[in-house]
């Protein structure tokens, strides 16, 4: 692991040069593959099971819930409904690397029911022999491309919609997708291939720019990435089809992207190489730091959750409801 104090978290880079960085062009067959997977999830009956959360939260009714995923992996985690009222809208939340206790974060929009899952291996969905570890995580069967961990965890996130949908109003209206850091990056995998997310916030995201995080010195996941890469070699056979930076170029959802000038676990250009890619409508809100504290760390949340909140709830979010 690399030391704090020997990498520059910036990695000389400022914002004209990180909003310069463009990820590699996906594999030939990247679109072909990403579809498969997600062709195999859609064909999963999540059987949603819940029951009531010992974690309360004001004006919401918490459950704890699981739901079934591919390779007969059962997802835990929570679904968050509000306590008044008929729900306009829903949500899938993706975690970061180091799991999730509760759902305690702040949340957009009052009027939404919000699925929680935990991505397979971690927390709630514990499941032998994957390893709730992220640097041995992000190793799982990475000399397997069709069989990687990442990909299963996008169709978890695509089964979690499944899920989600079963439990939304028949005229509720769109689903959205919000993932940090490592749910970052597998938001942006996902979100390509599947029409019924409406719109997505990646905040920190990581998996940009494979190449690049292969090089970075980093205090995060990549780190075991790349001494698997000294090791044994032939790492970008299988990331290749897991550069959420490639992915972006086939996302057309309206995207907020939370990306930082300074962070020394996901590398900026590689988080901002998956901004820069995005098709669609986009825009980007610039933190300080991510993955590091900054005095200005609580104004600026602040103030990205009033962007995410006119972003998702705000007149110009609503679309059709689902069909």
């Amino acid at each position: 692991m690399t030391d704090f104090a020997s990498l520059d978290p910036t990695y000389g880079y400022g914002l004209d040069g990180l909003l310069a960085v463009l990820p590699p062009q996906a594999p030939e067959d990247f679109a072909d593959f990403w579809t498969l997977k997600y062709r195999q999830a859609l064909g999963v009956d999540p059987v949603l099971a819940l029951e009531p959360s010992a974690y309360q939260r004001p004006g919401m009714r918490v459950w704890d819930c699981r739901y079934r995923s591919t390779d007969g992996i059962t997802i835990g985690g929570w679904l968050l409904e509000p306590e008044h009222g008929r729900p306009r809208q829903g949500f899938v939340v993706g975690h970061g690397y180091g799991g999730i206790v509760q759902p305690d974060f702040p949340l957009p929009c009052a009027d939404a029911v919000y699925l929680v899952p935990c991505f397979r291996g971690i927390g709630r969905s514990h499941h032998a022999p994957i390893s709730d570890d992220p640097s041995w995580h992000v190793l799982h069967d990475i000399d397997k491309p069709d069989r990687y961990i990442i990909g299963g965890c996008a169709q978890d996130l695509w089964i979690g919609v499944t899920a989600l949908r079963s439990r939304l109003p028949a005229r509720a209206g769109p689903i959205s997708y919000m993932g940090i850091s490592f749910g970052g990056g597998i938001g942006a995998l996902a979100l390509p291939w599947d029409e019924r997310i409406a719109r997505g916030h990646l905040n920190v995201p990581t998996f940009g720019h494979q190449p690049l995080r292969l090089q970075l010195p980093t205090i995060g996941s990549a780190a075991s990435q790349q001494r698997f890469e000294q090791t044994h070699g032939h790492v970008l056979e299988t990331l290749a089809y897991y550069d959420a930076g490639s992915a972006a170029r086939f996302i057309r959802q309206p995207m907020l992207v939370a990306a930082a000038l300074f962070d020394p676990s996901v590398a900026p250009p590689t988080q901002f190489a998956i901004y820069n890619a995005l098709a669609g409508p986009k825009q980007l809100f610039v933190l300080a730091t991510g993955h590091a504290e900054n005095p200005a760390r609580i104004a600026q949340e602040h103030n990205l959750l009033d962007a995410l909140t006119r972003f998702f709830c705000g007149d110009e979010s609503r679309v059709p409801p689902l069909a």
